[in-house]
């Protein structure tokens, strides 16, 4: 049963946002971690590359920041109880860094573009050549670090949605998706209907 007036879906725009991001997230990790990390920096694509992974993460920090602004105001489902007290308490944290890790993954590639100076090259056609390896500016390496994180904090986002899916039964993805927002008063005149 939903608290009085508590949805049992996400808000459209939540729905939309979650999908998109999850989206554009697996596309930027993947094209971060196996066509841009596995190009040389002498190639002439790396610039074509970089141009697309550095316009996502942008797009990405921005969505994320709409995300959380809408998450703020609009009414949402309690969070879900699996009837371990650890497991709810995991669910909370694990959302929670799922948007913070995403942000300063965000934060540190424009950092990584900053210190490279990558803006005038990769945007402005400079015609000056990359550096060498990007590895020699920090931020590489806390670019890195939060993309490790973000995929472990994605696998047990997937791992937690199998057991709800396929082992609990509970019908928890239906509050991720598409369809008619209900309440707990709406629900309870329809049921008198």
């Amino acid at each position: 049963m939903l608290p009085q007036g508590q949805p049992d879906r996400y808000h459209p725009a939540l729905v939309t946002l979650h999908w998109l991001l999850a989206l554009m997230l697996g596309v930027a990790l993947v094209a971060g971690g196996v066509l841009l990390e596995n190009t040389p920096n002498t190639d002439p694509d790396k610039i074509f590359m970089l141009r697309a992974h550095m316009s996502i993460g942008v797009l990405i920090l921005l969505l994320m920041l709409v995300r959380l602004v809408v998450r703020t105001r609009t009414a949402r489902p309690s969070h879900a109880v699996t009837g371990n007290a650890l497991l709810d308490r995991l669910s909370v944290v694990t959302h929670w860094s799922l948007y913070a890790v995403a942000i300063a993954m965000a934060a540190s590639g424009i950092a990584l573009s900053l210190a490279a100076g990558l803006g005038p090259i990769v945007f402005g056609g400079s015609g000056d050549p990359l550096p060498a390896d990007f590895w020699e500016y920090t931020p590489r390496y806390a670019h890195a670090v939060f993309a490790y994180l973000l995929m472990a904090l994605i696998a047990l986002h997937v791992a937690a949605f199998a057991w709800h899916q396929w082992v609990k039964r509970d019908g928890l993805f239906g509050r991720i998706w598409f369809g008619r927002r209900n309440s707990a008063k709406h629900m309870s005149r329809n049921k008198v209907a």
